[in-house]
């Protein structure tokens, strides 16, 4: 009868792992490369300087509390809403200034919802830092 040393019948099967690590790497290496490169003559457009403008549709709120539609100034909310037909109340677009107060941002939601808007969107600009 043989024995088998203590140190032989505990040992883990680290090579097996490494192998398989590799060769996952080796996959994860080819497949990652398979995407075809840009041209090297194709110039991207920027458009980091870009005027924003808000959608035409939509009522722009400045700070003083000026409601203007497409370049035009409003009388109130509440007749640009009764001016509009069924289907564009569903939901209105407002551009607010970004120093309108917050207090003035909500009484024109509710006085937009009160007047027949169905949804009221806040059209904001994303930052993409």
């Amino acid at each position: 009868m043989r024995l088998i040393p203590a140190a032989l019948a505990q040992k883990e099967p680290t090579i097996a792992l490494i192998n398989i690590v590799f060769l996952m790497l080796i996959f994860f290496m080819i497949a990652g490369t398979l995407a075809v490169p840009l041209d090297t003559d194709l110039t991207l457009i920027e458009a980091q300087d870009l005027e924003g403008r808000e959608p035409p549709d939509a009522l722009v709120v400045h700070a003083d509390g000026r409601l203007t539609l497409r370049g035009k100034v409003l009388p109130d909310a509440a007749a640009y809403v009764a001016a509009l037909n069924r289907a564009d109340r569903a939901a209105l677009r407002i551009v607010p200034d970004r120093n309108l107060p917050a207090r003035d941002l909500v009484k024109l939601g509710n006085t937009l919802r009160g007047a027949g808007a169905e949804r009221v969107l806040i059209v904001t600009k994303r930052a993409l830092q």
